[in-house]
């Protein structure tokens, strides 16, 4: 008999980002009131702790969190608050960078179309060239001290994308959000956006053995199950 192995942490915070994004998202593109007002109340949450706007409690819906599931048990404190911290920063920052932009800046990632932070931070550079002072941007959000100072310096990469209209997966970088907060997570997510970024380098369309190669290279940067 086959058993499926529950969801971990991550992944759970993960789903929900995107479970939370998806309707806001379309509703937005379709210029829905609530969906507008609902990203123009997160937005004023990017780059700011969680903690600082109780405003945003109703609209960074945890509540599945809380709640046990055959699949899912329940989590700890320390997970929870965790979790809240990461879903808290990854909606502020879609929100932000969804803004204005007519195309969906919520992208899932695939191996076809690589839409992790690393690859979207390439995606800002000439195919044949790095650009040193993104990529400074990229290493900076990398050596931050804490989720605070992380979720400022990811603020200034997002309005980049926002501007060069470069989507990210919000669920994968809620999940990375999530696994930074945990000892040795900071160096695990540096990985992921490393290895990353450089299967955002191969381009959009490429022969088979540069798709093996982008496969390879980028199964860190997906959320494990």
């Amino acid at each position: 008999m086959t058993t499926t192995a529950a969801p971990t942490a991550r992944t759970r915070v993960a789903e929900l980002a995107a479970a939370r994004i998806t309707p806001w998202q379309d509703g937005y593109l379709q210029d829905r009131s609530t969906a507008v007002a609902a990203l123009a109340r997160l937005r004023r949450g990017a780059g700011r702790s969680a903690a600082d706007l109780p405003d945003l409690w109703t609209l960074v819906d945890t509540t599945p969190l809380h709640h046990k599931t055959d699949s899912a048990p329940l989590l700890g404190e320390q997970q929870l608050t965790r979790a809240e911290d990461a879903l808290h920063a990854a909606l502020t920052l879609w929100a932000l960078h969804q803004q204005s932009r007519s195309t969906r800046m919520h992208r899932p990632h695939t191996v076809q179309r690589p839409t992790g932070l690393g690859a979207a931070v390439r995606r800002l550079m000439p195919p044949d060239a790095i650009d040193e002072p993104v990529r400074k941007r990229l290493i900076r959000a990398g050596t931050a001290a804490d989720l605070g100072a992380l979720s400022q310096r990811l603020r200034d990469l997002i309005v980049l994308l926002r501007r060069a209209d470069i989507p990210l997966d919000y669920g994968l970088l809620a999940g990375q959000l999530y696994t930074w907060q945990w000892p040795g997570g900071a160096d695990t997510v540096r990985r992921e956006w490393g290895r990353s970024f450089h299967a955002g380098a191969q381009p959009a369309t490429h022969d088979a053995d540069a798709g093996a190669a982008s496969t390879a290279s980028d199964d860190s940067d997906k959320d494990p199950s």
